[in-house]
């Protein structure tokens, strides 16, 4: 989805955190457009959850540049606290009071009058399906309700930047799923996003474009399809109708690596476009007969087990 021509959502220039001796951010560069979803990965411990609680004002940066909404988080944090919502790794939500009284207080501690505080919530009950459940204490919710609940009271304010911080760690597929409906539903109405998780498949569902965190830096970013071409191990399948054909196409396809008994030749390919026709030109040339193809690439756990950990790092001094 492509970024909105005005001023970045989010901005860091060389934010550096520290606490006592331990480095905990390294030079983190991050911009994010208006009205995308930008997914911070790294393993426990890279600094995620401190890059967030700095850029909504939760803590303070040891150095460098950070700006939310157009405003200095260090000179304006109130402003950015008016722009933003949070929705942390824990839920926010009161069990011993109802839905409804959650989202009230909410509106409350933001200072709406009585009137729009009311409307407020039954219109978030309504969007998050939890208007029958509104007079229950939360205590009685299902997981997944509560994370619906504890995200529609990031919503009370209206903020246009949200903070999803593991936002699904705990659901079953099927509440991963709703949560999703409702994040593709609020970056429809410009909401902008920054979302970590370790569920990669959430990133590659919703992300326009992935940071890759390890060890306080950024060792990777781009967009889902470009991460994925940084690893290799992608490859075209090919399923020959004889033996025959397979022969024919391992010698027209040279480092094709062929399966007799499924009479199949993997042949490895970056996954683009251009790869592919060249493959079927190729193979049309040379008149071979191909019963199914199939392209398989490397996905976001793939990219993540490169670029993280130990050994990514020291490959990289190399």
């Amino acid at each position: 989805m492509p970024g909105s021509p005005m001023s970045p959502a989010i901005e860091t220039a060389d934010l550096r955190m520290s606490f006592g001796d331990h480095t905990v951010l390294d030079g983190v560069d991050i911009t994010v457009p208006t009205g995308t979803v930008f997914a911070l990965l790294g393993p426990n411990g890279a600094g995620k959850t401190t890059t967030v609680n700095i850029l909504s004002t939760l803590l303070t940066p040891g150095s460098g540049q950070v700006r939310v909404a157009g405003h200095d988080v260090l000179r304006e944090p109130d402003k950015v606290r008016a722009a933003i919502g949070v929705t942390g790794q824990f839920s926010a939500v009161d069990q011993l009071m109802t839905g409804e009284e959650n989202l009230m207080l909410m509106a409350d501690l933001q200072h709406q009058p009585r009137r729009d505080g009311r409307a407020r919530t039954a219109e978030l009950l309504d969007r998050f399906d939890l208007t029958d459940a509104a007079k229950k204490p939360a205590s009685t919710y299902s997981g997944g309700m509560r994370r619906r609940l504890d995200l529609a009271m990031t919503l009370v304010g209206r903020p246009s930047i949200i903070f999803l911080d593991e936002p699904t760690t705990g659901l079953d597929p099927r509440g991963r799923r709703t949560m999703w409906d409702i994040v593709r539903s609020l970056l429809a109405d410009g909401v902008t996003i920054m979302l970590t998780t370790q569920y990669l498949e959430e990133a590659d569902q919703l992300a326009d474009r992935v940071a890759v965190l390890d060890d306080g830096r950024i060792v990777a970013e781009g967009t889902p399809e470009e991460l994925k071409r940084l690893v290799p191990g992608g490859h075209i399948q090919l399923e020959l109708p004889d033996v025959a054909a397979l022969d024919a196409a391992a010698a027209t396809l040279p480092g094709a690596i062929r399966n007799d008994a499924d009479l199949t030749l993997s042949v490895p390919s970056n996954g683009d476009i251009a790869a592919l026709r060249e493959v079927l030109n190729r193979l049309e040339q040379a008149r071979i007969p191909a019963q199914r193809l199939s392209l398989t690439t490397p996905d976001l756990d793939d990219v993540f087990l490169a670029l993280t950990g130990p050994e990514a790092r020291k490959e990289a001094t190399r």
